[in-house]
């Protein structure tokens, strides 16, 4: 069994147990976000409803792709020339808007928890809105040289890019916007926010605080361990992509790829789950709202639904 089968096997089934728990997980973050005022009308928590949204539309479009093209081998990228453009748009699009919330639900945090009033009213909800907007432009106009430069190969009957200049942009695109620029922003602003927090005394106090400063410190961590490998390997298979190598070492290579890939997914799928493991606060809401959906459906279950009697049922009546 060699080491590329058992890669396409990790990529095949540990997608499809991330699609599951993706899935599930940012699902309930949404409905947990949006419903319970205290969190709908903070900053930080309005980053992580849009993180989540993006999550779920990241996991349809490229994660179950991915799938369906490893394990069947249907991949779309390679027959479709409108697909070939839009998987790449999205895939480049929704993680950076993705990270570009996390860096702004980190800010927002170290905003709170300052001494300075000034300072403090830049965690503003109406502020939040237009910000995310903004972003959320400047990443789709951002990402339009992918529609433009991203065509099928006559020859290899693959998508990719046939733009060398934008080739060289990509490299620097994941050493900075994927890895490098949101890890050292998270983690700046989540060591101010973390040392605001013990040197302002008030603060120190406030238990709803700390959950929510714990939460967004544990995206921040989850941000380095699963994205920042993946953008480093990523990059070493561009820069050896004209290297020749031998059979043993592609087989290496794709394997490690692999599991990086799945971390990466990991990001996308799992982050939500620190929210439950860092928040006691978010546990016991998330645990309210399935209470009430079991109550609901006890005191309101469905109804049957009859087709017709049987012979010894209208016997019976008659």
């Amino acid at each position: 069994m060699s080491l590329s089968y058992i890669g396409q096997q990790l990529i095949f089934y540990g997608g499809i147990f991330l699609i599951f728990v993706g899935m599930f997980g940012n699902g309930m973050n949404v409905l947990i976000f949006s419903t319970i005022r205290s969190y709908r009308t903070n900053p930080s928590t309005f980053y992580f409803l849009v993180g989540s949204i993006n999550n779920i539309l990241y996991i349809l479009i490229n994660l179950i792709s991915r799938i369906v093209a490893t394990g069947d081998g249907i991949d779309l990228t390679r027959t479709s020339a409108v697909w070939c453009k839009m998987r790449p748009f999205f895939v480049s699009t929704l993680p950076l808007i993705n990270l570009t919330c996390s860096c702004l639900a980190t800010m927002d945090q170290f905003f709170i928890t300052s001494k300075h009033v000034k300072i403090r009213r830049c965690s503003n909800i109406k502020w939040a809105h237009k910000i995310v907007l903004i972003f959320i432009i400047i990443w789709c106009l951002h990402a339009i040289p992918i529609l433009i430069f991203y065509k099928i190969s006559s020859i290899t009957q693959t998508c990719g890019n046939t733009n060398a200049a934008y080739g060289i942009y990509i490299i620097i695109y994941l050493l900075g916007l994927v890895t490098s620029i949101p890890a050292v922003l998270m983690v700046f602003f989540g060591y101010l926010a973390y040392r605001n927090i013990h040197m302002t005394r008030h603060l120190n106090r406030q238990d709803a605080d700390r959950q929510l400063m714990r939460m967004t410190l544990f995206q921040v961590l989850f941000d380095v361990v699963c994205l920042v490998p993946y953008g480093i390997n990523y990059v070493y298979n561009l820069i050896t992509s004209g290297v020749s190598k031998s059979a043993d070492r592609l087989q290496l290579e794709y394997f490690i790829s692999a599991i990086l890939t799945l971390l990466s997914y990991g990001y996308f799928t799992g982050s939500c789950y620190m929210f439950w493991i860092s928040s006691s606060r978010f546990r016991k809401a998330t645990k309210d709202r399935i209470c009430f959906w079991r109550r609901q459906n006890q005191i309101n279950p469905l109804p049957t639904i009859t087709y017709g009697r049987t012979a010894l049922e209208m016997k019976t009546q008659n």
